[in-house]
């Protein structure tokens, strides 16, 4: 069985309390993000790659700037080889054209997803992934919302569309 694991906007900008959109709390997310990506046979990151006057600042302050370090990932969460990275401009991964070829290259039997923030981009991840057919686990101890509630009804509306939940200890390898 063939599963593709989703990381999800971990980027310094909301990792970080330095960030510049940063969700509070995301930084305890960073080791286990890690183990996560390392254990995973193929990693997709998403990455928010904004230019200076991109029009999703007119609702939040300015982050994700390419070319700043606020837009690369900690390093602890990244790999030489098995990764690939998926810029985007907009909440929504499927925003990329290249997403579509690049799920049918893997031919995933099934996909996992972590990240930021739940209610925002993990959501449209989990949900939009869930669309494919293939069975989607969110990893609920490998994410972070902005607002608890928020959180918790992107998860109740991921697992009433079939998604199921997993905490990354049923996920990794037994050290």
């Amino acid at each position: 069985m063939k599963t593709v694991f989703f990381d999800i906007d971990t980027q310094i900008d909301f990792m970080f309390p330095a960030g510049a959109l940063y969700v509070p709390g995301a930084e305890r997310l960073v080791p286990i993000i890690a183990q996560l990506n390392h254990s995973a046979e193929i990693v997709i990151s998403t990455m928010c790659a904004h230019t200076g006057n991109d029009p999703e600042f007119r609702q939040w302050p300015p982050h994700c700037i390419v070319g700043t370090t606020g837009q690369l990932k900690p390093q602890s969460t990244t790999r030489a080889s098995g990764q690939i990275i998926l810029e985007k401009q907009k909440f929504d991964l499927f925003s990329n054209p290249n997403l579509p070829k690049l799920l049918g290259e893997l031919a995933a039997d099934e996909y996992v997803v972590y990240g930021v923030v739940t209610e925002y981009c993990v959501k449209l991840a989990a949900l939009g992934l869930l669309k494919t057919g293939k069975p989607v686990t969110l990893v609920n101890d490998a994410i972070q919302s902005l607002r608890a509630e928020d959180g918790e009804s992107t998860i109740q509306a991921f697992t009433a569309a079939g998604g199921k939940l997993a905490t990354s200890s049923k996920l990794l390898p037994m050290r």
